[in-house]
């Protein structure tokens, strides 16, 4: 079978996809043996530039990842690249690959509107962890972070996306630095609308130890119930479950 059949084949499923950008060929293809691994069924794309974005028009595209490639968050070459994604791609959530533990690049990126900073220093873990938060419409950072930054120009940012911002102008997010991975994992599930019986099937969890995991959720975010909890994570649960995570 061709690989161009496969490609249209997958495109007339709408089989979801994730975009890697990263210049490395080395860490750009084991990010997607990784993801591939913990995302059966999803379709990936991995490119060493914007150049070739149109490439994955018409495809379900979830998120894209793309490598800092030691820029910084003022860059213009950062925030093009940005802009040609948001512009592309309107729906998905966009991350960003640092090798730079830089909280101040962090806050910043996150009140542009990017959902995910990872940074190489994560603990795989934490970083499947991560994807999947974001994947299921959270915001994930590493490091706990004050108000974001938001006295850069307008000019100088990407163009605006709803629910990029709360009221007061300053990015929502959830920071899973003070969850244990498998905390990140009940959140995720929590997200997507999923009953806790729901919830301990797909991790393989007793329906005690998800409550467990839950009760630990709400005491750390300081809310009383479910509903407080996905309201932290920025934006209602989806009631499209046809292509979770596993």
């Amino acid at each position: 079978m061709s690989n161009n059949y496969e490609t249209k084949r997958r495109r007339v499923r709408q089989v979801p996809a994730v975009i890697i950008i990263d210049q490395h060929t080395l860490a750009r293809t084991t990010i997607v043996r990784l993801l591939a691994h913990e995302l059966a069924g999803w379709d990936f794309i991995d490119m060493m530039g914007i150049e070739n974005l149109d490439s994955a028009i018409g495809m379900d595209v979830r998120l894209v990842a793309l490598d800092v490639a030691g820029r910084n968050v003022e860059s213009s070459s950062l925030h093009n690249d940005l802009a040609a994604i948001y512009e592309l791609f309107p729906e998905a959530a966009i991350a960003l690959l640092s090798s730079t533990d830089d909280s101040a690049m962090a806050s910043h990126a996150l009140a542009m509107g990017v959902r995910g900073y990872f940074t190489t220093s994560l603990p795989i873990e934490i970083a499947i962890a991560g994807i999947r938060l974001v994947l299921a419409g959270g915001i994930f950072c590493p490091n706990p972070l004050g108000t974001f930054a938001t006295e850069m120009p307008k000019s100088d940012r990407p163009p605006p996306r709803e629910n990029r911002t709360n009221g007061n102008g300053h990015a929502r997010y959830l920071s899973v630095a003070d969850f244990t991975p498998r905390e990140a994992d009940v959140l995720a599930e929590l997200q997507r609308g999923h009953p806790n019986k729901v919830i301990a099937g797909k991790l393989n969890l007793s329906g005690n130890t998800v409550k467990m995991h839950l009760q630990h959720i709400m005491r750390k975010l300081n809310v009383q119930n479910r509903t407080e909890v996905v309201a932290r994570l920025g934006q209602a649960p989806s009631t499209d479950h046809e292509y979770t995570a596993s």
